[in-house]
């Protein structure tokens, strides 16, 4: 999978800064742009953004030129003061997808496939398959997106995630009935933490279920990111803390 990009990913356009006004309904933020005018941008983020939604935080979103879409703009950066944080949760997968290629993610080379959203375990879709790197097996990667931080720990999940112990569930059955690799790679998009752990005081269950797994043959892995108002890229690996 030979790849000539320097950048892991790199914004399409420059982002507007702002201040945020409110965040609602789950998807949906008022901003004041740097402009003066108001607009609603699309939160693309499910869980609670815990620390990253008080009104009057800097942020920058992106503009879609299409004219079909109902919201014009996104969400992408908030900025904290001691990092930006990418709360697009959308963008995490081609992040990783563009830093295994180009060969930054050392858990993860030689393989020569990478597929996306391949149907697997009780109807879910795995983030990444990868396949074709003999003697390996093949390795099936769920990426979660990290944005909450306490005191030097990167944690996950922000929320009470039922769905994200099914995936942890499935992953482990994958392991057991096909004989191959299977990975929970956490990519913490902010710059001021440490390590990862588990955010058991938020969903004790998952922190529960993921100890669990690793017991079982299911990989932890986490990595941090490098942000800016131009693109957001991978930046070195974290230690897991279970």
């Amino acid at each position: 999978m030979p790849s000539k990009k320097n950048n892991t990913m790199n914004f399409n356009q420059k982002l507007l800064s702002g201040r945020l006004y409110r965040r609602y309904q789950r998807f949906l933020a008022d901003i004041d742009l740097d402009t003066g005018e108001r607009i609603t941008a699309h939160c693309p983020n499910t869980g609670s953004m815990r620390g990253l939604v008080e009104s009057g935080l800097k942020v920058y979103v992106s503009r879609s030129a299409n004219p079909q879409r109902k919201l014009a703009y996104t969400l992408e950066l908030v900025d904290i003061g001691t990092s930006l944080v990418g709360v697009h949760t959308g963008r995490a997968n081609g992040i990783v997808k563009e830093s295994i290629i180009q060969g930054k993610i050392t858990e993860l080379l030689g393989y020569e496939k990478i597929r996306q959203e391949v149907p697997y375990g009780q109807n879910s879709r795995i983030d990444l398959l990868l396949e074709n790197h003999p003697p390996q097996e093949r390795c099936y990667v769920e990426i979660k997106s990290v944005t909450l931080k306490e005191s030097k720990a990167a944690l996950f999940p922000d929320a009470v995630t039922i769905r994200g112990a099914k995936h942890l569930d499935d992953l482990v059955n994958t392991i057991r009935s096909h004989h191959c690799r299977a990975m929970m790679l956490y990519l913490v998009q902010r710059e001021d933490c440490e390590y990862f752990s588990p955010a058991d005081d938020i969903d004790p269950i998952y922190g529960k279920k993921l100890r669990l797994a690793t017991t079982q043959g299911l990989e932890a892995i986490a990595y941090s990111c490098q942000l800016s108002v131009t693109g957001i890229h991978l930046q070195h690996p974290l230690p897991v803390h279970l």
